[in-house]
Formats: C-alpha cells, structure tokens, sequence
C-alpha cells in the first residue's frame, strides 16, 4: 500500500467539475490579475471566518512582512519569534530591518511556550509573532496579556491554522492581525503561492492593501513606496470552491487524527499528539514523537508511506541566524524533541486502512527492533 504524505490528486478528483468550471471561467473572462473572482474570495473568506478585511497577497510569507511593515516595525527594533517554525516566520522580521529573538516551545504542544516570552521582552521589543503550528492554537488569551502589559503588537502566524480555535476564537482574530499561507498543502489550499492578511483594524488593513500593491489603492496613485504580492484571479476562484468544502475537510482531518489516537494506542516508543484543553485541533500535521526516528522513517519509506520532519534543524540553529550567537542550551525543549518529532501522512481523502497500515508498520518496526 502506498500512503502519500499529502494527496492533492484525490482532492481534486473529489470535486474536478467545479475546480474546471472555475479555471475556465477565468480564463474566459481573462482575469488573471485581480478582478471579481479576487473580490469574490476575499469577501467568501471574511464572511465564513468571521473578520472584517480580508487583504489578499501572493503567499502567506509576504503577509508577514506586510504586516509588520505597515505596523511601522523597522531597524532598531525586536520581534519575537519561537525556535521550532519555518523560516517564514523570523526572515520577515529581518526583511521588516528588524531583529528576531527566539524563545523555546512547550514541551507538550511545540508551540511558542507562553512561560517564556515576558523574560525575552526588552524595551526594543516591537512585536510578537506566535505561529500556531500543526493545527493548534497556542495559549493565546495569556501571550494577549503579556503583549497588551508591555504594549507590543500580536501578530498571529496561521499557516497551518486555517479555522483552529482556542476557547471558541479562530485563530487570528486575537491579535492586530493574522497571517495566512494558501500553499497548495495547506488545509486550505491553492493551486500554486497565495496567502492574505485578516484583520478587524480598518486603518491597518488599507495600509496593508496599499502597499501590496504598489503603494497604490488606485492604479497610477501611488501614495507611499509598495512591493507587489497580488492575489491572482485563478488561485482565487481555486480557492473559493475550496472554501465551500473546508467545514467537511475540517471535519475528516479531526476524525483520521482520532483514527491515528486509536491505531497507535499501546505502542510504547512513541507519543501522539497532545491537544490543548479548548481547543479545536484542524491538524494540519499529525506530529508524534518517536524512538529512533530516522531509522523509523526510513522503514516507513521502504513500506510506502511517506513521512516529514517539521523541522530538522530549529531556526536559532540555522546558519542564517549563527550572528546572533544563540546555543542549543538556549532552547532546551526544541533541541531535545528535534531528533523525536516526525510527521505522518493526514489529510481528509486518508482511508481508515491507510491508518491502520501505518500505525501496523510502525508497530512492526518496534517489534523488530525489540
């Protein structure tokens, strides 16, 4: 049995009609950049998130460094990041001409752990950027409150949290703004880059809309100096026949993460995921913790199933970042979990027989090791 890390073949097949009228319907209209099919998904995306502005980008790394730049985040300043993300989430800040300080993750959600970020704050701090990784929001409401003591701008990083929610509230509609990555493996996915920024502040959002696109909200009226990440028409209209199907895919992916609980159940060497007390868990990435990890992702692969490392190497660790003279005694909790983590193949079209072969090939291999 093969089992594809992600399955974007599946997904189209399941609803091709309706991705083919969209494409075609672009085309025949020739509205490849912006346009109604842009306009169309960025009102679709407000209305079922529940928030007021919806700034459409061409992926979800430019809407990082849009927001920080439109919240006037520059040289001198610092914004504090967490240790185990992708590099979307630190190099912005550098490109924003700002510093990124990195904190270490909790042990058990391997997101940012809020017990550490009041002591990273100096009188340079600017911004915090949580990344509510795999699916899971981070403890928001309590890094909400450290931000608002020390009057620093929350930006939330939702890449991999698209309709997650902690105590009732998605996430990005905590702090200043939200961030999202439309990549096509994403929960919600397009066919190529795109992302957008959410945010409920009006003045920020026409900021952030202006200098997307050129510095200007009306073509040849160019108030300020822009960068150019449009949206364009097809990823778009891609994008708003997926967001008719995301409650359902939603759905699939909590009930193939509780099928994964099952399967693994009694298998000593590994821990599944835990998920927080409140939290609506959309499990973008089904993360366990595994003995042996490079050995076990090497017999999965002989067996077909494919498996990631969210992340091999911590930011702090990466030679982009060696300036700013970090250690691995720096961030203790990353640097014990990076040689465990592992990632299993999840997605909605994923068969329970799928489960059940990986979680018996994972079985076998600690059996053979024994």
């Amino acid at each position: 049995m093969h089992v594809p890390f992600v399955d974007l073949r599946s997904q189209y097949q399941s609803i091709k009609p309706a991705i083919d009228s969209a494409i075609a319907d672009v085309i025949r209209d020739t509205a490849f950049i912006g346009g109604k099919y842009v306009k169309q998904f960025e009102q679709e995306f407000a209305q079922k998130y529940g928030v007021d502005h919806v700034i459409p980008c061409a992926n979800g790394t430019d809407s990082l460094y849009i927001i920080m730049k439109m919240l006037g985040i520059g040289a001198g300043d610092e914004v504090i990041t967490v240790a185990n993300s992708w590099i979307s989430s630190s190099e912005t800040i550098s490109q924003a001409g700002a510093k990124p300080v990195f904190i270490d993750i909790h042990p058990d959600y391997y997101s940012m752990d809020e017990t550490k970020l009041e002591a990273a704050i100096s009188s340079s701090t600017k911004a915090v950027i949580v990344v509510h990784l795999q699916g899971q929001m981070c403890e928001i409401d309590t890094i909400k409150a450290i931000c608002d003591k020390h009057g620093v701008f929350l930006i939330e990083d939702c890449a991999q949290s698209h309709f997650s929610s902690y105590k009732g509230i998605r996430a990005g509609l905590t702090g200043i703004a939200g961030s999202f990555s439309f990549y096509p493996g994403k929960n919600l996915g397009a066919y190529g880059d795109a992302g957008c920024i959410i945010t409920n502040d009006g003045s920020l959002a026409e900021k952030c809309r202006m200098f997307a696109t050129h510095g200007a909200l009306k073509k040849h009226n160019h108030l300020i100096e822009g960068i150019n990440s449009r949206l364009d028409g097809l990823q778009a209209a891609i994008l708003s026949v997926k967001l008719r199907h995301i409650e359902e895919w939603t759905k699939l992916r909590i009930e193939n993460a509780a099928l994964y609980d099952q399967y693994l159940a009694g298998i000593p060497q590994i821990a599944i995921p835990k998920v927080r007390p409140g939290t609506v868990h959309t499990f973008h990435l089904y993360v366990i913790k595994a003995e042996q990890r490079d050995a076990l992702a090497a017999f999965l692969k002989e067996e077909g199933i494919e498996t990631f490392i969210h992340y091999p190497v911590p930011l702090p660790a990466m030679p982009a970042y060696q300036y700013l003279g970090y250690t691995p005694d720096d961030f203790p909790v990353t640097t014990a979990l990076q040689p465990q983590i592992l990632s299993l193949p999840i997605y909605p079209e994923l068969t329970e027989s799928q489960i059940a072969f990986v979680a018996e090939s994972i079985r076998n291999f600690y059996k053979k090791k024994a």
